[in-house]
């Protein structure tokens, strides 16, 4: 019987003793920090799938995220030391509540520097913190109205043309941090009972030229087309993906759906330059 309990005993050490190594070496690993910027679509897209837990459980997710919990468990089996934050941006207050190329343009660019303008951190700030920066748009960003021949960088309309060159400009100015790898969502898109069909179509051209034109093989921007998984090639939104009729952001099992997507997307850009896996995020 004591014989029986010291080879317990000495189990519970090995045990313990190798939970502690293996902690130790994915601790010990050099950090990759991460930050996630984005609004309430991605907030859905971070939690993940919570539709079958219970109130009780939803608070605990909550905490800790669908994104979360798949990042440790990465970490944890392949000894990697891979940091995600999420942050909305820009906060509702004092800047408001708009994402859009405007809104990146105006804090990053035409606000550049050391200091936050209205209390948002630039690029300058962003870049000294995190390895790896993603950001993306609400769906809003898919209403986009006609041209009128009049392109306009300092714009807040949505118009391809005035997208264009904040774009442009987004792109020139990441690619003074090579040392950063950011990673663009394609815009949310919208309902067919929410948008005109006109605005649709321009919201697809607009980020069939991110993809095609605007991304270029071989820099530190990589893209996860968010927008061809919510639409599949369509130029609207999904009503089967949607959380209502009505209702544009992603509902619990399209989240559940993509958020793997997302995550071997992020992953391969950190350990590959996304090499193993399309823009999509589906592994090559």
């Amino acid at each position: 019987m004591k014989s029986t309990t010291h080879l317990f005993l000495f189990l519970i050490v090995i045990f313990l003793t190798s939970c502690s190594t293996n902690d130790s070496k994915t601790n010990s690993m050099k950090p990759v920090k991460v930050i996630f910027l984005h609004h309430s679509t991605g907030q859905r897209i971070w939690q993940g799938d919570i539709s079958s837990l219970t109130a009780k459980f939803k608070k605990k997710v909550l905490k800790k995220s669908a994104l979360d919990i798949w990042m440790d468990d990465y970490n944890k089996s392949n000894s990697t030391n891979y940091q995600i934050k999420e942050q909305a941006f820009p906060k509702r207050e004092p800047y408001g509540w708009n994402n859009y190329p405007y809104d990146y343009y105006n804090i990053w660019i035409k606000n550049a520097g050391d200091k936050p303008f209205m209390e948002e951190p630039t690029l300058e700030m962003l870049t000294k913190d995190y390895n790896v920066i993603v950001w993306k748009h609400c769906y809003p960003v898919s209403d986009i109205k006609e041209d009128i021949g009049i392109p306009d960088i300092d714009s807040e309309e949505k118009r391809i043309e005035n997208y264009k060159l904040q774009y442009n400009a987004l792109k020139e100015k990441m690619h003074q941090f090579p040392d950063t790898k950011f990673v663009v969502w394609t815009g949310a898109a919208l309902l067919q009972t929410r948008t005109s069909e006109d605005n649709a179509k321009r919201a697809k051209e607009f980020f069939n030229w991110v993809t095609s034109e605007w991304n270029e093989e071989g820099d530190n921007i990589y893209i996860w087309d968010f927008r061809e998984l919510e639409t599949e090639g369509d130029i609207y939104l999904k009503p089967a993906y949607a959380s209502g009729e009505k209702d544009n952001h992603p509902n619990n099992n399209f989240s559940g759906k993509v958020l793997p997507l997302f995550t071997n997307r992020l992953v391969d850009i950190i350990e590959n330059d996304g090499s193993k896996t399309n823009i999509k995020g589906e592994k090559l």
